[in-house]
């Protein structure tokens, strides 16, 4: 009919693809360098920080900053000016978000600023909480804070239920005669126990928190549903009615910026975020309720934000440790335990960190190795108890243990220190996850190797999915058949050995 519309052929075209709108404070970042080897600053040229830290920086052989403690650290001290009680100029001062690789020194990029805003109060309340995802973070943080508190009047206490309710509590709060007395300045904390002494000890006081530092931030925001960071905030604001005995400094829940609201300064509660994998999906970051949010990054230096990827998963593209050689080794199901061991014996590695991703898949690993010999093996996993995993920790830096097996639940975030070699045994699902693995070797400034195991069927993916974040490229390592001969009787007589380990194992727990 004379009035039919013309459609059109269909031919198949490429959807173009959608770029994401992000705010300014994310898409527009404060760019730091990554190279943490030829971009040191010399701890003189950041005059913020005071000369007895400087002293102690000096005593404990740092000489020099890197870059993310150089950008960092003034930006922090200035918030805090004109003293920790109020904001500089009386205004409520930026949340920062710090996104810099693994091992480029953001611990010691809240532990300077934070000690040295401190160092001022005169009555001690809890003015800095920590909160990380794993008791084993939580400890390397508080023994950091430890180092640089030693011989001055702060004091920190560490709550992640490696101690019973009761025994934390007595380095938290001291009963008095008329009520109680906050005996830790800086609380360094997991988030399940920390909302346990919000709820069950009395005395327990986050009214005068000044700075709410939330590191490895990208998984507390996954672990968001436990709604840890609502009562936090909730508990640094007292409730009406509530009586503060220090009155001049009751504050309020933030409100919106008026004449009335500004003229009565109050001490801010200002979030530090710390992340290698920093999400740069708007919606997630929401979750945090930043206040006018300041982002230093490493991994937009050179970019426009149009290079930002903002997928639900990847989050953002992410930066590498400089000194890093990565690889990927092409191979069979059956002969992933074999190419594990011709890695450390014949390439002669001596402290390999190999991940997998489950618990069960760990132990078989670490019984087969185990059941092979000639490779010194440890298991780091939730099996053992904290105080086993932190000797196993301990062992491996020693280099008694050369071959340290765990899941990525355990080993987030731990920093130890020549870690020559990691080993992807189980290939990482997601960007992110690989990131983190990566990222325990060629730490500050160190080199380091990274060996992920690849089925065929894994390849296409994985290889497209780190392309796609502009990750440096993988070099393909084969591993011949010959090379891993000599390895097959052995390895048989260990498989054999496995299943009557892991059959043994079952008949222990039915009994």
């Amino acid at each position: 009919p004379a009035h039919a519309l013309l459609l059109g052929d269909f031919k198949r075209s490429k959807a173009p693809k959608v770029q994401p709108f992000l705010p300014t404070w994310l898409a527009e970042p404060s760019c730091v360098t990554r190279n943490v080897t030829e971009d040191l600053v010399p701890i003189e040229d950041v005059p913020e920080v005071h000369p007895d830290l400087q002293r102690r920086l000096r005593a404990h052989g740092i000489t020099s900053f890197f870059p993310v403690q150089a950008a960092v650290i003034p930006a922090v001290l200035e918030s805090a000016a004109g003293g920790f009680l109020g904001g500089r100029g009386g205004y409520r001062p930026s949340d920062l978000c710090v996104s810099a690789p693994t091992g480029s020194g953001k611990t010691l990029a809240f532990v300077i600023p934070v000690v040295q805003a401190l160092l001022q109060r005169a009555v001690c309340q809890v003015r800095a909480l920590v909160v990380l995802p794993t008791k084993e973070l939580a400890q390397q943080v508080s023994k950091v804070f430890n180092l640089y508190t030693d011989a001055t009047p702060l004091r920190v206490a560490l709550v992640t239920g490696q101690k019973s309710l009761a025994k934390e509590q007595e380095s938290l709060v001291q009963k008095t005669v008329d009520g109680f007395r906050c005996l830790a300045d800086i609380v360094v904390a997991t988030p399940g126990r920390l909302v346990d002494h919000i709820d069950q000890t009395p005395g327990f006081s986050l009214w005068h928190l000044r700075f709410l530092i939330i590191d490895e931030a990208d998984r507390m925001i996954d672990s968001m549903h436990q709604s840890w960071l609502p009562r936090v905030v909730a508990a640094a604001f007292p409730s009406e009615g509530d009586p503060d005995p220090f009155a001049l400094l009751q504050r309020r829940q933030p409100q919106v910026v008026t004449a009335a609201s500004t003229c009565c300064p109050q001490m801010p509660l200002q979030k530090l975020l710390f992340s290698a994998t920093l999400t740069q999906n708007p919606e997630k970051l929401q979750q945090l309720g930043l206040y006018q949010p300041r982002l230093f990054s490493t991994g937009l230096a050179g970019r426009g934000p149009r290079d930002a990827a903002v997928d639900g998963d990847s989050g953002g593209k992410y930066t590498f440790p400089t000194g890093l050689t990565h690889h990927y080794v092409p191979c069979r199901l059956r002969s992933k335990p074999l190419v594990v061991l011709h890695l450390i014996l014949d390439l002669n590695f001596s402290r390999v960190l190999c991940f997998t991703n489950s618990r069960e898949n760990s132990h078989r690993l670490f019984l087969l190795v185990q059941a092979f010999g000639g490779v010194t093996v440890a298991e780091f996993s939730s099996r053992h108890s904290p105080g086993q995993r932190k000797r196993i920790l301990k062992q491996f830096e020693q280099g008694k243990i050369q071959l340290l097996i765990s899941t990525d639940a355990t080993a987030r975030g731990i920093d130890v220190r020549a870690v020559q070699l990691v080993v992807n045994y189980d290939a990482p699902q997601y960007l992110r996850t690989y990131v983190h693995r990566v990222g325990r070797t060629a730490r500050a400034g160190n080199t380091g190797q990274a060996f992920t195991l690849l089925l065929r069927v894994q390849e296409k993916r994985f290889l497209r999915m780190l392309a796609e974040a502009g990750a440096p490229a993988l070099q393909r390592h084969d591993v011949p058949a010959e090379l891993l001969q000599p390895l097959v009787p052995r390895y048989e007589e260990a498989l054999s050995q496995l299943e009557s380990a892991i059959k043994e194992e079952q008949r222990q727990k039915a009994a």
